[in-house]
């Protein structure tokens, strides 16, 4: 089981941890333009991962199934249902992309930005909107990649993207080649470039058959509503799950924002620098997601639960090991993206608080990735939504602001967000409801 556990988890962490690693470069760049610009990046992904969310109705819906119908060897129904998801998700993609172009500058003043931070994000946001659609389309189709068992291809396809994405960044951000210096603007045109060639590149795969789930053209027409119902019926709890998370976290960062630029500065690259513990959790979610749906298609609820426990056991290991790592190499990771001593004192402590966080963030991960390839999504959703609303927000408000505790409040109520999410769900997993679930 543990090899087949890492069989499906090594290239999804893999692909985490090279995306990882271009975030590093990218926000490093971007951080030798000053705080405002990295405010500017840091406020402008927030609407970003707000629409990942509205997608994610989409991506866990169709992973649910496809999962389901590999397990039960029924192939034909799979591209069936990423065809119907493909069609929905170009349609929410653009629409999403044109009100994120037309409401940009209104977006960055909301979230908190001050006046020198919102010409840079607005303009940042305008330019990345139509990689939107690009970004979002492909997130549906490697979802279905890797329900079907298959996540090697989507992380060379990744790897490919990453790497446009750095060096288009080191090209315009700076102007070498030829090319104007871009700055900001640059790091944006750069991204929206790479997600298309990503999202072409997927396409192509998934058409010639390349992947362990094919599709074809009359996968999209006509529309099937009662399988759409299906995805949809899966999706819309973790849709609504993320949603509120993503809402959370946009009130989170007003209030870490109103701290100032210099704090907020150094919890965005605190996140980012954060972000090599996720690698394992993420790939470890996606095979847990894989197995449980697989399984319980073929019939095997005992194994089904096995392969969560294992994921999970695998899961707790990696990232306790990665809170080791953050605890005790706080500057290192912070001075990768900055050379602000004041920047990296701050950030330096919220890494060593989010290093008690990180077996909580692996249980909530990895557990709530194998309830999701149960298909039950609605649970995770009212966790989420009860949690990170009570704690990331008025518990943060009451601490940060009313007590005045600062940015380290905030960072010790990430923590304790982490680990009552983690509680609930592995309580929700022992109580074995999601193996009777129907999909």
């Amino acid at each position: 089981m543990k090899k087949e556990i890492l069989y499906l988890a090594w290239p999804a962490i893999a692909e985490q941890a090279l995306l990882t690693i271009t975030q590093i470069v990218d926000m490093a760049m971007v951080g030798r333009l000053g705080a405002d610009a990295v405010a500017a990046v840091g406020f402008s992904m927030q609407p970003l991962f707000f629409g990942m969310a509205i997608f994610a109705s989409l991506g866990v819906g169709a992973v649910a199934l496809i999962s389901r119908f590999v397990g039960a060897n029924e192939h034909k129904k799979a591209s069936k249902v990423l065809g119907q998801a493909v069609n929905m998700s170009i349609f929410l993609g653009l629409l999403y992309a044109l009100v994120i172009f037309f409401l940009s500058e209104k977006i960055i003043i909301f979230l908190g930005g001050e006046p020198s931070v919102v010409s840079l994000g607005s303009s940042y946001l305008k330019l990345i909107s139509p990689g939107l659609v690009f970004m979002l389309l492909s997130f549906v189709m490697t979802s279905a990649m890797r329900g079907a068992g298959d996540t090697l291809i989507p992380m060379k396809v990744n790897v490919l993207v990453n790497v446009l994405n750095v060096a288009g960044n080191y090209i315009l951000i700076f102007g070498k080649m030829g090319f104007p210096a871009l700055g900001v603007d640059g790091a944006a045109i750069s991204t929206s470039i790479s997600r298309f060639v990503g999202m072409i590149i997927t396409l192509v795969v998934l058409f010639r058959g390349k992947s362990r789930i094919r599709i074809n053209t009359g996968d999209f027409y006509p529309f099937k509503l009662p399988l759409v119902t299906r995805i949809l019926n899966i999706g819309i709890p973790s849709s609504m799950e993320q949603l509120a998370m993503r809402i959370a976290f946009i009130f989170f960062v007003k209030i870490v924002a109103s701290l100032g630029t210099v704090a907020y500065a150094a919890h965005q690259i605190a996140i980012n620098a954060e972000a090599i513990s996720y690698m394992p959790g993420f790939g470890l979610a996606m095979a847990a997601t894989t197995l449980v749906g697989q399984n319980l298609g073929a019939k095997k609820p005992k194994r089904a639960e096995i392969s969560g426990y294992e994921s999970l056991k695998i899961g707790i290991f990696i990232m306790g090991f990665m809170g080791i790592v953050i605890f005790l190499f706080p500057n290192y990771l912070m001075a990768i993206y900055t050379s602000d001593p004041e920047i990296i004192k701050l950030g330096s402590v919220c890494l060593r608080i989010s290093a008690l966080g990180q077996i909580p963030m692996a249980t909530f991960m990895v557990v709530s990735g194998g309830l999701r390839g149960a298909g039950d999504t609605r649970f995770i959703f009212y966790v989420t939504l009860i949690s990170t609303w009570v704690i990331r927000i008025f518990f943060s408000y009451f601490i940060v602001i009313k007590l005045g505790l600062g940015l380290f409040a905030a960072w010790w109520a990430m923590v304790l967000d982490w680990s009552i999410r983690g509680f609930l769900v592995l309580w929700r997993f022992k109580q074995g409801e999601w193996k009777n679930i129907r999909v």
